[in-house]
């Protein structure tokens, strides 16, 4: 969560970051890094919903939700999911898609792809691989990244918006907006989402800090020694 939090107040967009939860512990470790914390409401069904209720607090025209288990968010990715917003009052909704390199994501149920259009505005999000490849030849697919941005008036609208049959049929919240009429604008990213949901996932985040650690160690080394 602290990785996460570096990482979100280095956009250049951001004029705040929040840590919203409802739990004791989280807050306590949050604040103990210097974080500010907004403690919301336990019966919540999605992140956005939480997300809701923090802006209805807040006097910000944008708000970005920026999931907690990603310590390894980009800034850069943070600013290019928000920077269509500002330039285009139409758009609702933000969100990023990386290109399929992994042949095993196609079939994973987990990782969430996404067709857009030639404005890059989401048509539909699957767990299912889009678009389906009539010919033989390597897929062109996109992966959902996980991050959001919303427009006020649109975030406080959605938890009262109703859940049709493709959200409930996939289980994916971003639905509610495309089967309710709101544009999604998904912007093509090289950021490579990493969240830590299982052990493993963690074991692999901890390699990869190990790692550039090491590498920044390397590098002043060479420069003391360039120095010298």
């Amino acid at each position: 969560m602290e990785h996460v939090y570096g990482q979100a107040v280095r956009s250049k967009y951001l004029t705040a970051v929040i840590i919203a939860t409802d739990d004791a512990r989280i807050e306590s470790a949050a604040r103990a890094f210097g974080a500010p914390v907004r403690m919301t409401r336990d019966d919540h069904v999605s992140g956005t919903d939480r997300v809701a209720e923090v802006a209805s607090a807040e006097a910000a025209e944008l708000v970005v939700n920026i999931q907690g288990d990603e310590p390894l968010i980009d800034p850069d990715a943070i600013d290019a999911a928000v920077l269509p917003l500002l330039e285009e009052p139409s758009i609702s909704m933000g969100t990023l898609r990386k290109r399929i390199e992994d042949p095993r994501e196609l079939d994973d149920p987990n990782v969430v792809k996404v067709v857009t259009d030639r404005f890059e505005n989401a048509i539909y999000f699957s767990r299912a691989t889009i678009p389906y490849q009539r010919e033989r030849g390597p897929a062109v697919c996109f992966k959902h990244i996980g991050l959001y941005v919303y427009r006020r008036d649109f975030l406080l609208r959605y938890p009262a918006l109703p859940v049709g049959p493709l959200e409930s049929a996939e289980r994916l919240e971003q639905l509610r907006a495309l089967e309710n009429g709101f544009k999604i604008r998904v912007v093509l990213t090289g950021y490579e989402s990493l969240g830590v949901d299982t052990p493993e996932d963690l074991e692999r985040v901890r390699y990869l800090f190990d790692r550039a650690r090491q590498l920044l160690r390397e590098k002043d080394q060479h420069l003391l020694t360039s120095n010298g």
